[in-house]
């Protein structure tokens, strides 16, 4: 039965519109998964990106602020405002269902706004992809391991690839084999669907992005904070070290004196933070999408 509410449409500054609700997936079992989706004045097809929330692959949602007082909607609106399509997505919570069901709905998503392209005003061959958190380890998974038969329980547009073009991600864990125990245990438990130390080597690997990088890699950009105590900057740094290692295109950005979710006791540090990030995050998709 169609939703009566619909989607709906909101306004931004610069002429962007958001279009929210709309549904991508709706796998028997599971409650509908939506994304909302910003969209800036013109015509002609742009660049994608794709953002994936943070929470602990437990909470979180696609519209919430990153840290107190701040609107992440205008964000992602300041983002379409450079000339993107902007999605943030929503995917199924690992009590709802473990890994790798939200891997999966990060690919449906994908392959959903690739097969209404025309309609959305999408350029297929550039779609980046951004996450913070939980959705920075959906995220830069999604760019080191793409491309796979379609596994998942949604098998909607299985003609459309999932692969991207470049991607970001914020304070994320990409390797659960070196992300100490005693950060985060409880999320971790539930997402891997194992306790933390009885998980077997094949789990962790497999949910770690680390496991599948390869030289032909999309280029991709890793931020973190020195002070983070729940995804330390060392899983940035060591993931940053791996993909040099293989010579894959990778950029490490460390922000000194902040915390998961760019926190500081300074609001203004925090907020300072928060904007530095997602600068650098807006100029290296000018610098991987906008360019053929």
């Amino acid at each position: 039965m169609p939703d009566p509410f619909g989607e709906r449409v909101f306004h931004f500054a610069n002429g962007v519109t958001a279009t929210t609700d709309i549904a991508f997936s709706a796998i028997p079992g599971f409650r509908p998964l939506l994304l909302d989706l910003y969209r800036g004045a013109g015509s002609g097809p742009r660049p994608l990106v794709i953002y994936v929330h943070g929470g602990g692959w437990m909470i979180g949602h696609r519209r919430a602020p990153m840290i107190r007082n701040q609107d992440f909607t205008k964000v992602l609106a300041d983002l379409s405002a450079r000339g993107y399509v902007v999605a943030s997505i929503s995917y199924r919570f690992s009590k709802e269902a473990p890994f790798p069901a939200a891997q999966d709905d990060v690919r449906t998503a994908i392959r959903f706004l690739r097969a209404n392209a025309n309609k959305y005003g999408i350029d297929t061959s550039r779609v980046g992809i951004w996450g913070a958190s939980a959705g920075a380890q959906l995220a830069v998974m999604e760019a080191v391991n793409c491309g796979k038969p379609a596994s998942g329980e949604d098998q909607t547009n299985l003609t459309q690839t999932d692969c991207v073009t470049a991607a970001v991600g914020w304070y994320g864990p990409y390797d659960f084999r070196t992300w100490p125990a005693k950060y985060a245990p409880g999320p971790r438990n539930v997402y891997l669907d194992c306790p933390i130390g009885a998980c077997s080597d094949e789990r962790l690997a497999a949910v770690s992005a680390i496991t599948y990088i390869n030289p032909k890699d999309p280029p991709i950009l890793l931020i973190t904070g020195t002070e983070d105590n729940t995804v330390p900057d060392s899983q940035s740094r060591e993931m940053a070290a791996a993909l040099q290692a293989i010579d894959a295109p990778v950029q490490l950005e460390i922000i000194p004196g902040v915390g998961h979710g760019w926190k500081s006791p300074d609001e203004a540090k925090t907020i300072a933070a928060m904007d530095h990030a997602a600068e650098v995050t807006f100029r290296f998709f000018d610098s991987k999408l906008k360019t053929r």
